[in-house]
């Protein structure tokens, strides 16, 4: 097995308890219990105009959190877990098949009954750990408490743990109980709402500061670009970084990604071409990269 360091030679397993992510943050962007005020009114009619508006300042931004989990290394498989003939989940479809995840369908629950979306997550999870012996690290998207026995067998099995989950919505004790833990928030490239309300909350992830990001821009290379360099340098704290490194991270966020497709002869050219969020230091021929100053 990999050693958990060796983050190119990483295996990663990710599992995504979609339902939580997607109400624990329309509760962060809009309150605390918002979607549980609103759910008869989603559930009835999510086009009502005032719906509609605040269902799309609340929108989650599933790439920041499959390259948030590339970065670990490469991804041998992600599933999203949740009732996908809710208009709510369903508009997230064509986003998360085109990033290759698979989505695994709950049967819909009663409102008041929990959605099982723990109990399959965690028995998947499980199967695929005997399943597959080289997974490295198992990255979990929730934030419910009901995930700490998971978190616990995975690292007995073995594997790094990786939680994700909203800053206010999620559990202490599953962050703790995770070798590793970031806020939704904090993922480079998610950009926090103005609209956004602090939740109280004794979970671990509310101490994490709230970013505000710049939207994207309209070139999705340059995009990916930026976020690749944030991944790296929140990882490692370095200044500098081997642009090999920054290549091989933005292959595995994006395998379609070709700098010659992109018209450049080389990556280094493709980097040069992006001066506004990249500069580069080729002394000793060694080519080193960094995210410009006032993008960080």
């Amino acid at each position: 097995m990999a050693t958990f360091e060796t983050r190119e030679g990483g295996r990663v397993a990710v599992y995504l308890d979609f339902d939580n992510i997607v109400i624990s943050w329309y509760d962060r962007v809009h309150g605390r219990n918002a979607y549980g005020r609103d759910r008869q009114r989603i559930a009835e009619n999510p086009a009502e105009p005032e719906i509609a508006e605040r269902l799309s300042q609340a929108v989650i931004d599933v790439g920041a959190i499959i390259d948030y989990a590339a970065s670990f290394g490469t991804l041998v498989l992600t599933r999203a877990y949740a009732d996908w003939s809710s208009p709510v989940n369903a508009v997230y479809r064509s986003q998360l098949v085109a990033r290759a995840v698979d989505l695994v369908q709950l049967f819909p629950a009663a409102a008041y009954a929990k959605n099982g979306a723990d109990i399959r997550l965690a028995v998947d999870a499980v199967e695929d750990m005997f399943r597959l012996p080289d997974l490295t690290h198992v990255v979990i998207v929730a934030g419910d408490s009901d995930y700490v026995p998971l978190a616990q067998r995975c690292k007995r099995l073995g594997r790094f743990v990786v939680g994700v989950g909203v800053a206010g919505s999620t559990a202490k004790s599953l962050a703790a109980a995770c070798d590793q833990f970031d806020a939704y928030d904090a993922l480079p490239g998610v950009s926090v709402p103005v609209t956004t309300q602090p939740a109280k909350t004794d979970a671990a992830a509310s101490e994490a500061p709230v970013r505000q990001r710049r939207r994207s821009s309209k070139d999705p290379a340059a995009d990916l670009l930026e976020r690749a360099l944030r991944l790296e340098h929140e990882r490692t704290d370095a200044d500098w970084m081997h642009s090999s490194i920054i290549k091989n991270l933005i292959k595995r966020m994006d395998p379609s990604f070709s700098e010659k497709g992109l018209g450049f002869k080389s990556f280094s050219d493709f980097i040069k071409a992006h001066p506004s969020i990249v500069e580069m230091n080729e002394t000793d021929n060694i080519r080193l990269v960094r995210l410009v100053p006032d993008k960080r």
